[in-house]
């Protein structure tokens, strides 16, 4: 699975292409396949997101998951507090694996 990510202009947040635009939240990312190149290009153009990068990812029962722990941190905040995080309540918040 090839997921995108990058920062938002107008508040710096993380954000993921959930294939209409994008949200912070990384579960609501999709599958962009071979169509990274072209909706990177498109929403940079647009001055929508600012570096975005293709990673890889997987979907889960629990939801997508990134494949580096670099992009876990970016989907889910600080892995020492995990009170901070964007899923607080998630018990393996605090317990992921490098």
């Amino acid at each position: 699975m090839k997921i995108l990510t990058g920062n938002d202009l107008k508040t710096g947040s993380v954000v993921w292409w959930d294939g209409q635009g994008w949200s912070i939240y990384v579960d609501d990312a999709v599958d962009v396949g071979d169509a990274a190149d072209g909706i990177m290009a498109r929403e940079e153009a647009a001055c929508r997101v600012n570096n975005p990068y293709a990673i890889d990812g997987e979907k889960t029962a629990d939801g997508v998951r990134p494949a580096h722990i670099k992009d876990r941190v970016r989907a889910y905040g600080p892995t020492v507090r995990p009170d901070l995080t964007l899923k607080p309540a998630d018990p393996e918040a605090g317990n992921w694996v490098i």
